[in-house]
Order: structure tokens, then sequence, then C-alpha cells
């Protein structure tokens, strides 16, 4: 299993230590760092700035939005990057939700995600193989562009920039077991939002028909302390939010995956919570059990063991959240 450090997205304004962890990563033998983007900073400005700065560690969005760019945008962000870092670019993917699609995007969501992600990963890769002019006749991304809105001129075509890599991985986040199926079928690897190590079976189905060397990257939360329930409380606040909040009362794909890994009631809980404006209940609502289940907290003794059950399933890359060097350094050693 190697590691991979997962940085996020921004908040108010940019993260000062993200380069010198990226650093410290690499130097600690980590495979790969991960940037995000919601709606504030993109993934691939900062991703980029990270290679400027380091030689070898590989370079992940987790995840770049869909709805952010059209296919063929998102296909010369990753070609571009890739030459530039000498190939090590990992272009993860995701359609993200209603709220953040049609509020932030300004687009309409798609009636049939599976569809619309399906077309998408199909352009990019026409894109990176550059063996033809792009053309697709489809239901979300159409090349060339044949709406009645439109002039009609449109040509295929195809990339001026050689890509430096074809076969450049495709990663996909998805939750619901038909987006995880037809993830292993059309991706190269799959960046699960939680993933518990007790639970591999309610995957199980869904990644069937993976193919040898798919990837499965999940993040975890990683934090090496002595008190685990004050540990537990940085992982409660995020499900809080995920659950509660990043998505509507009657769509939340985040609160949806809580109930298929056996917390229905729990999450629901969690969401009217959240939407009553009773945050901090919402947060305190949150199991310890789940939190601890899709973590990895306590001291290092504790990780050590928790930390074999994660390397007994399909899991091939850990995506380490931490802002602490010392926890990169733990992980380093634990994994060695």
């Amino acid at each position: 299993m190697r590691l991979g450090l997962a940085l996020g997205y921004w908040g108010r304004g940019p993260d000062p230590t993200h380069v010198d962890l990226a650093l410290e990563a690499e130097r600690l033998g980590y495979d790969s760092v991960w940037t995000a983007e919601s709606w504030g900073s993109d993934a691939f400005t900062p991703l980029t700035w990270i290679a400027a700065r380091t030689s070898r560690i590989r370079l992940g969005t987790a995840v770049a939005q869909m709805a952010a760019r059209s296919p063929t945008t998102t296909a010369m962000h990753a070609l571009t990057l890739d030459h530039l870092s000498g190939g090590r670019m990992l272009l993860g993917l995701g359609l993200s939700g209603p709220q953040v699609v049609e509020g932030w995007y300004g687009r309409p969501f798609p009636k049939s995600p599976l569809t619309a992600t399906r077309e998408y990963v199909d352009v990019v890769r026409q894109v990176l193989r550059r063996e033809a002019p792009v053309e697709l006749a489809g239901r979300f991304h159409t090349h060339p562009y044949r709406g009645a809105d439109g002039t009609g001129l449109g040509k295929p075509l195809k990339p001026i920039t050689h890509p430096l890599r074809a076969d450049l991985p495709v990663l996909l986040g998805a939750e619901g077991p038909k987006n995880i199926a037809q993830t292993a079928r059309i991706a190269d690897g799959w960046l699960p939002l939680y993933w518990s190590p007790q639970r591999a079976d309610v995957y199980e189905a869904s990644l069937a028909e993976a193919p040898e060397g798919f990837l499965v990257a999940p993040m975890a939360q990683v934090r090496v302390c002595d008190d685990v329930s004050e540990g537990l409380l940085p992982v409660k606040t995020m499900l809080g939010f995920y659950i509660g909040g990043m998505g509507h009362a009657a769509r939340n794909f985040h609160a949806d995956l809580m109930a298929r890994m056996g917390y229905e009631e729990e999450a629901r809980r969690i969401q009217r919570l959240f939407l009553e404006g009773r945050r901090e209940e919402a947060v305190l609502a949150v199991p310890d059990a789940f939190a601890d289940e899709i973590s990895l907290v306590g001291p290092r003794e504790r990780i050590a063991e928790r930390l074999e059950s994660w390397r007994k399933g399909p899991i091939t890359d850990l995506l380490v959240l931490t802002r602490d060097p010392e926890t990169l350094r733990v992980l380093a050693d634990l994994n060695s």
C-alpha cells in the first residue's frame, strides 16, 4: 500500500504549509500528493506550484470537478501539467452534487449522472490518445457541438500539443454502487470519500469488474495523539459538514453513503440538525464509531495496529489527510 498526501482545498486563503508538507512527503518516500477544489481555489494551480518545487512525487487532483470545465479543457490542463512535471500527473475527477453544480457553476446537474460521467471520460481519453479528432455523439458532451443554438460550423479537432502519455491515469470520485461499478469499467482508479476496512463488503459487488492494476485510493484523516475522543473531533466536524450541509435534504450523496455503511438513522439525524442550524449538535451526533472506522487516530501503537486492516483489503494507495509533518513521518515509518 502506497502513501499519498491529501491537501484538500483552500479555505479563506492559501495554506502556507502546503509546499513544505509536499516536500516532506516526497523526502519520506510518499508516492503522491493531491489537491482538491470546491467553490473557491481550483485544483490545478496549487498542484502546478507544488510540481515546480518537487521532482519525484506524483501529482493528483482529488478531485477536479467536471462541471467546472468542459472535458477538453480538463484534458488540456492534465496534458499540460503532465509535460511540465515530467509525467507525474494523476487526473482525479468528480461530478459533485446538484447544489454545487447548479448553485456555483450555474449549470444543470445531469439527469443521468452515469452517462454524463462516461461521456466526459470518453472525451478526455480521446484527447490524451490523440489518435484522431475528438468526436462524440453524446447526450451531454457532444463533439463537435450540434445544438440548435449553435452555428453548425464546428469541426472535429485534436490537440495541437502531443500529450506526453496517452495512458495518463484517470481516477473517479464515486459514491453510489452503480457509479462505483462504472468507475471500475471506464477508469484507472477510484477515489472513495469514506472507506471503512470493517465494511469492505459494501463495495465488493461494485468492484467485481475492476481490472488488474486498478487503483483504490481512499482519503483518511490521520492524527497521532493520546486522546482518541479528542482526536476524532476534526473527523466528526468534517462529517457533520459533508453529511449535513453538502447537499439538499432530498438529495445528499454523502448522507446516502453513510446510510449504506450501516448508519442510516444517524445520517438522517445529522442532516436534520445541520439543516435546522444546529451545527454543533450535528457534529456531536456523528457516532465516534463511524468517525473512527474511516480514520486513523490515536497513539502510535493504536494506529500501527489499525493500519494492518487497511492493508488487507483492495486499497492500493492511502491518501493521508494531515497538516502535521510528524504524523507524515509516523505513517511513513509504520508503512515501511
